[in-house]
């Protein structure tokens, strides 16, 4: 038995290259390389481009959500750093407008947090979302603090609210600023694989084309037939699946605008701008705490509306709601600046938190609505971007399969009356 299977193996060899080399081995064989190669090409497409529809899904439920996530709980940390700042200015026991701000913005941050904390998965963000979720008791502590000197008229409420400022700015924000940069790069990479030219399944068909090619030059060799319809039909299939998948491709990829002014980054920008005039609110109250000299606070507070100003006319211009909100507001600033450099202290606190149409407190409160408008519309934006990529390539995987289904069946259908000629 041992001795007689080498001998069949080599007369099956023999047998095998004898008929290849014959008209009915050279169609059998390319009828199975050009079935084969549209059957891969097929199951490529139907997985490539079903992964594109499964990446929309996950974005629309958990990517994007995430990042908003993320960079809400960015904005209300910032927005419970001034807040507080507004109620410890305000003297003794600051009214339920100005301390309610302050509970609604750490409301916020805990809600925000319990979401980003609910989407994590990797053990890095995981890390920073602990971290800020130990830290925040120890900020709110910090301000409790302040608030009980503050009512006291004891002056050392305001370090106690420096130091929760600077608790605040150094990590608390930073941590939340690299949880969102993550967010973010992840919708990124999701929308770029929605949008991207599925390459391997641009190739199988490359690949199917050339065999039908080189194919269709053997078979002319040995039958003397210059087409055979079937491999016809084949590489009209392939061609068809190739412009499938060209056309959802681009739509796609318009559909997204993943670019440097697409709807993505104004949504990142616009959160980076309600964020940097939140820091810059802070910035405004603290130097009237501190009653000292204010040049190197009003230097960072310049600092910050500078940024400030140029991102926010890079996304909306200067003539929207929110760049209009935004100049009101420095104007009210500088007469803030103005009354307590000509030491009317009262008078520059008044302007500050005061409730006149005039003051900083409700320009900035007027600013702060603005951009929290834009940055709702932008989202809005970013999801319908995502969800219209989607529905651009709903009907391509299921298309392009039944389509290079169908290649291998017209081969094969092509093919077989050549093949009887010979048997």
């Amino acid at each position: 038995m041992t001795s007689r299977l080498p001998a069949t193996i080599r007369n099956a060899a023999v047998w095998t290259r004898r008929f290849a080399r014959t008209a009915p081995g050279v169609i059998t064989a390319v009828g199975a390389v050009l079935v084969i190669l549209a059957l891969v090409s097929g199951l490529l497409c139907v997985n490539q481009l079903g992964t594109k529809i499964s990446r929309r899904d996950t974005v629309l439920a958990h990517t994007e959500p995430l990042a908003d996530a993320a960079q809400r709980l960015y904005v209300a940390l910032s927005s419970a750093d001034a807040a507080a700042s507004t109620a410890f200015l305000s003297g003794g026991v600051e009214s339920p407008v100005v301390h309610g701000r302050y509970e609604q913005a750490l409301a916020d941050a805990a809600g925000a947090l319990a979401e980003a904390t609910a989407g994590a998965t990797d053990s890095g963000t995981r890390l920073v979302l602990a971290q800020i979720s130990e830290e925040l008791p120890t900020y709110t502590g910090l301000v409790e603090a302040a608030r009980a000197d503050n009512r006291q008229n004891l002056p050392v409420g305001s370090a106690y609210l420096r130091q929760a400022s600077t608790l605040m700015q150094g990590s608390l924000l930073k941590n939340a600023e690299a949880l969102e940069n993550t967010r973010f790069g992840q919708l990124h990479d999701d929308q770029e694989t929605i949008s991207a030219l599925p390459l391997w399944s641009v190739v199988a068909l490359l690949l199917l084309l050339a065999a039908c090619g080189y194919g269709s030059w053997l078979l002319l060799r040995r039958t003397n037939r210059w087409l055979n319809p079937g491999v016809l039909a084949a590489a009209g299939a392939a061609v068809l699946a190739l412009l499938w998948i060209g056309a959802t491709t681009v739509a796609a990829t318009a559909a997204v605008d993943d670019g440097s002014g697409g709807a993505t980054a104004r949504f990142e920008t616009l959160s980076r701008v309600r964020i940097l005039a939140q820091q810059a609110r802070t910035e405004e109250t603290l130097q009237l705490i501190t009653r000292g000299d204010i040049n190197a606070s009003e230097d960072r507070f310049n600092a910050t509306s500078g940024q400030l100003r140029a991102q926010l006319q890079s996304v909306t211009g200067t003539d929207s709601d929110a760049a209009k909100a935004f100049s009101k507001w420095q104007d009210g600033h500088h007469i803030e600046v103005a009354a307590y450099l000509s030491n009317d202290y009262r008078g520059a606190v008044t302007q500050a938190i005061g409730g006149d149409p005039a003051s900083s407190a409700t320009l900035f409160t007027a600013l702060d609505t603005a951009l929290q408008q834009d940055l709702q519309h932008t989202r809005q934006q970013v999801r319908d971007g995502v969800n219209d990529a989607g529905n651009a390539l709903l009907l391509s995987p299921w298309g392009t399969l039944v389509l290079l289904f169908a290649a291998g069946g017209a081969v094969g259908a092509g093919l077989w009356p050549r093949l009887k000629e010979f048997l």
